[in-house]
């Protein structure tokens, strides 16, 4: 197994988006990139240095790191810094924690062969992974167990359909 962590604003967002995939094992949220506490107060402050990721656990024989970049490139607008949306914060930053030496290259591949699809430069942060910390448990698939939930209805549900359409070979 292998683990990708990475964050493109709010986690509820990002983590629908890893749900269902083949090959996908676990998702979970949670914060990295930051230091001192690491709940969804501190974090939500924008004073700790964290953004919110998630942690996408997944077989390589199933499915590439260059098709979970895939998903998450689409999944949310790298090239909104600091924010997605009306999520302003460096907590939303698009970020992405290398896991292992190896994922460089691919990171910095796919960011490559997507810049052309964008008018605007691609900030999305690549930075080597120091420490994950999983979000509290009511975070776990939020979107999932929360639809009725208004930022679910107008913001989450529209991006993930908007993913599952784009790739939708990728899904079980």
């Amino acid at each position: 197994m292998e683990e990708a962590i990475l964050g493109g604003g709010c986690f509820w967002c990002i983590e629908g988006a890893f749900k269902d995939l083949r090959g996908v094992v676990e998702v979970l949220p949670g914060y990295s990139g930051g230091s001192g506490p690491a709940d969804y107060e501190s974090v939500c402050s924008g004073t700790t240095g964290h953004a919110e990721v998630v942690k996408v656990t997944f077989n390589p024989e199933v499915i590439s790191l260059k098709d979970i970049l895939r998903v998450f490139f689409i999944a949310h607008d790298p090239t909104q810094l600091n924010r997605q949306g009306n999520d302003i914060g460096t907590q939303y930053r698009s970020v992405i924690f290398l896991c292992n030496p190896g994922q460089n290259e691919i990171v910095s591949s796919v960011i490559s062969e997507i810049q052309q699809h964008y008018s605007e430069p691609i900030v999305t942060q690549v930075n080597k992974l120091i420490e994950f910390h999983i979000a509290e448990e009511y975070h776990h698939d939020y979107f999932a167990r929360n639809p009725q939930n208004n930022y679910c209805q107008l913001v989450v549900g529209p991006k993930l359909a908007k993913v599952r359409s784009k790739l939708s070979d990728l899904y079980k």
